[in-house]
C-alpha cells in the first residue's frame, strides 16, 4: 500500500507541524515572541539542536517589528533570502528587500581590493541605507564586515539577523556578534545556520509585525 499524506491542506500541515514542534521541544527559556521565531526556524530546518542554540539580545524581536512597521528596508547577504521572504509584508509599510552582492560595482570593487563580494555589499548597504534589518545567512565575511562597520559608526542597523552557515569563520562571526553592544541581534551558536533559517526568522518577525 502506498503512503498517503495525513493531509494536503496547507493550513493543516502547518498546524500539525507546529503541534509536533511544540511537543518535541518541551520546556524552553524563550519568551512568547521569541518562540514564534524559534518555532519557524525549527520548522524550516527540522533541527531542534539549532533551535535551542538561537540567541536573542534583549528586545530583538520587538526591534525588528518596529523597524518593519516604520518602513525600514531589509538588506540580505544573498539573493536567496530576498527570494524566500514575504516581500509584500515589508512593502505594505514602505520597506523592501535588497541584495547587492551581484551588483557590478560591488563585484568590481571586491576584485580591486581583493576581498569578498559579501564584504563590499555590506559597505554599499551602509552607504545606501540608514538603519534597517540586516539578514545574513550565508557569508560570515558579510557579518564580520557589518560588525566592523557598526563599531566604526558607519552602520547602525535596527536589527541584525546573523546566522551564517559553514566551517570557515561561521561560528566565530556569530561569537563576535554576541559581543556587539547597542545593536539588537538574533543569532545562534555554532556552525549551523543558513539562508533558509534566516528567512524563517525574518518571516516570523514580519508576520508578528502584522499582528501587533
Amino acid at each position: 500500500m502506498n503512503f498517503k499524506p495525513i493531509t494536503v491542506d496547507p493550513d493543516k500541515i502547518y498546524d500539525y507541524s507546529f503541534a509536533i514542534i511544540e511537543e518535541e521541544m518541551g520546556e524552553h527559556h524563550f519568551s512568547d515572541m521569541e518562540w514564534q521565531v524559534v518555532r519557524r526556524i525549527i520548522h524550516a530546518s527540522a533541527d531542534f539542536e539549532l533551535g535551542r542554540s538561537v540567541v536573542f539580545s534583549h528586545g530583538a524581536v520587538e526591534a525588528g517589528i518596529k523597524a518593519i512597521r516604520e518602513g525600514k528596508h531589509v538588506i540580505a547577504d544573498v539573493q536567496m533570502i530576498v527570494s524566500g521572504s514575504g516581500r509584500k509584508r515589508f512593502q505594505k509599510y514602505g520597506g523592501d528587500l535588497h541584495c547587492y552582492i551581484s551588483d557590478e560595482d560591488v563585484s568590481q570593487e571586491a576584485k580591486e581590493e581583493g576581498v569578498t563580494r559579501a564584504i563590499m555589499s555590506m559597505r554599499k548597504a551602509a552607504r545606501e541605507h540608514e538603519g534597517g534589518i540586516y539578514a545574513i545567512g550565508n557569508a560570515p565575511t558579510a557579518l564580520l564586515e557589518l560588525i566592523r562597520l557598526v563599531k566604526e559608526g558607519i552602520a547602525k542597523p535596527d536589527l541584525i539577523i546573523g546566522m551564517p552557515v559553514g566551517f570557515v569563520s561561521a561560528a566565530e562571526s556569530k561569537e563576535e556578534l554576541l559581543k556587539l553592544e547597542g545593536i539588537p541581534y538574533i543569532t545562534n551558536i555554532g556552525r549551523k545556520g543558513g539562508s533558509t533559517v534566516t528567512v524563517a526568522a525574518l518571516n516570523a518577525i514580519s508576520i508578528l509585525a502584522d499582528q501587533v
